[in-house]
């Protein structure tokens, strides 16, 4: 195996029906910009009942239909938040464990030592999070997961990825496997991909990569490493593009 080996979004997804909910981050091919994005995906009718939602600089989940919402409590969370000099992009509630120990000088690393999979067995989710540390003109980012050791959900394994930027690439970690029951969690280390330099060539190679069944919700942001400022697309099944 080639583990320098980079393939396109595309290739690392078409044709797989499930692939959960998905992170990456990584930096443009000219170097000027750091790049994320974040996608759900869906089986059931709760998970399908939401959609994103911008509120400042920072991205929310909520239910498309409140009528429909059965149980919230691991569905409806901030996926995207801006802290002082970092921007947050999880799958969960971690987003806010996460920033709340920043705020307090604390790390990525111990905030998410406080955090394990999620309790939905026999799945047992895995708890995926990602961070971009923006210093001076250039920035780093990091990648975790959060999955349970065995079976039974009985112990957190927990696992953290540092990386340096490299023009053109970047890492892409996702909950699960393909699809399954149990679903399979995500092995291995985040998988190289390809960041396009343009905004839009990437959210349509991301939105029309999924499974058009299961895809809900996409959010992708190109951040001007000196300045700060953003470019972002959003798209929701339940809504439409903006």
């Amino acid at each position: 195996m080639n583990v320098y080996e980079t393939k396109s979004f595309a290739e690392r997804v078409t044709g797989n029906p499930y692939v959960g909910r998905g992170i990456v981050i990584g930096e443009s091919p000219d170097g000027t910009q750091a790049v994320t994005a974040y996608f759900i995906m869906g089986r059931s009718e709760n998970s399908r009942n939401r959609v994103f939602l911008k509120q400042g600089n920072d991205v929310m989940i909520k239910a498309y239909d409140e009528s429909k919402l059965t149980d919230p409590s691991l569905i409806i969370y901030y996926p995207v938040r801006q802290a002082e000099n970092a921007l947050i992009v999880t799958n969960g509630d971690q987003t806010d464990t996460i920033a709340e120990r920043l705020a307090s000088g604390g790390s990525f690393e111990s905030a998410l030592a406080t955090r394990e999979f999620e309790p939905d067995g026999p799945n047992w989710t895995p708890r995926i999070s990602g961070i971009i540390d923006f210093n001076e003109d250039s920035f780093t980012y990091k990648l975790s997961i959060l999955k349970s050791a065995d079976a039974e959900g009985t112990a957190c394994n927990r696992y953290y990825y540092d990386y340096s930027p490299i023009p053109g690439v970047g890492h892409f970690i996702h909950t699960y496997i393909t699809d399954g029951n149990p679903i399979p969690t995500f092995c291995g280390e985040p998988e190289r991909v390809e960041i396009p330099s343009n905004i839009d060539m990437f959210t349509q190679e991301i939105w029309e990569s999924l499974n058009e069944q299961n895809k809900i919700s996409l959010y992708v942001r190109y951040i001007d490493k000196e300045t700060g400022a953003y470019e972002e697309r959003m798209i929701n099944k339940n809504g439409g593009a903006e």
